[in-house]
């Protein structure tokens, strides 16, 4: 019967493991990830679950002639922030996972 007890005990590390991941995962939500893009004009925060939560554009780069370049802006500033949130999340989580041989699973 000791291999129950080994069983009951692997579970019970399974479900802290768990409960600290969802609290990792909900912490990560909480924190905001800003880039700006042309010197300041263009300004984009996300959420550590990756969503755009702001767009800040300075009203000088609103130029209704090159608007080619305010969109390049914009997109060159959410990239960089998606990439700060998708690094500190991969850290975040990484730490879950090191160790462990599960693969799919992030």
């Amino acid at each position: 019967m000791r291999g129950m007890g080994n069983m009951q005990g692997m579970m019970k590390q399974m479900q802290k493991m768990q409960k600290k991941m969802a609290e990792a995962q909900e912490e990560l939500g909480n924190q905001r990830f800003e880039s700006v893009a042309g010197g300041g004009m263009v300004k984009v925060v996300v959420s550590g679950h990756k969503e755009v939560l702001e767009v800040v554009l300075d009203p000088a780069v609103v130029d209704p002639e090159d608007v080619e370049m305010l969109q390049d802006l914009v997109v060159i500033a959410t990239n960089e922030a998606m990439k700060k949130a998708e690094e500190t999340a991969n850290s975040t989580m990484g730490q879950f996972t090191k160790g462990l041989n599960l693969p799919g699973m992030f």
